[in-house]
């Protein structure tokens, strides 16, 4: 809640955040390192969750939602952590909602061969609209 947010690849700050997520180069749930950026990363839900059927490699995103979906969840519907409402909201959040965001992070296709038609209205493209064009002088992610 009181948590201060840091954009930086600068490996000395990063050593002195609590929580690092998306930068890093490195998995460490221990120390709360979340990065899936690393050649030898290949995690997915099944690899951590095992009763969890997906195996879509998981990005930074999936992996915070991973080791923290059910907690925050149950914190906000008042359910117990391992409830079946709270159960069946993570399956249904993962499957419709963060696997999708883990895929087009990894650059998994959804489909094999040529696509048949084009995805424009994705998470990920409506972040990506929020950010500068590469050659826009101004290249501050934080002005709107």
């Amino acid at each position: 809640q009181d948590a201060e947010v840091v954009r930086t690849r600068d490996p000395q700050r990063l050593a002195q955040c609590d929580v690092v997520v998306d930068v890093g180069g490195e998995y460490d749930p221990e120390r709360h390192r979340y990065d899936h950026h690393q050649r030898s990363f290949t995690e997915s839900m099944r690899s951590l969750r095992p009763d969890k059927p997906w195996s879509t490699k998981l990005s930074s995103a999936g992996l915070v939602y991973c080791h923290f979906g059910s907690q925050i969840l149950a914190a906000l519907l008042g359910q117990p952590e391992d409830g079946p409402v709270v159960t069946a909201l993570y399956d249904k959040l993962y499957e419709n909602f963060v696997e999708e965001i883990d895929a087009i992070d990894n650059g998994i296709a959804q489909a094999e061969g040529e696509p048949c038609y084009a995805l424009t209205t994705t998470l990920s493209a409506r972040v990506g609209h929020l950010n500068p064009r590469w050659n826009d002088p101004d290249q501050d992610t934080e002005v709107g």
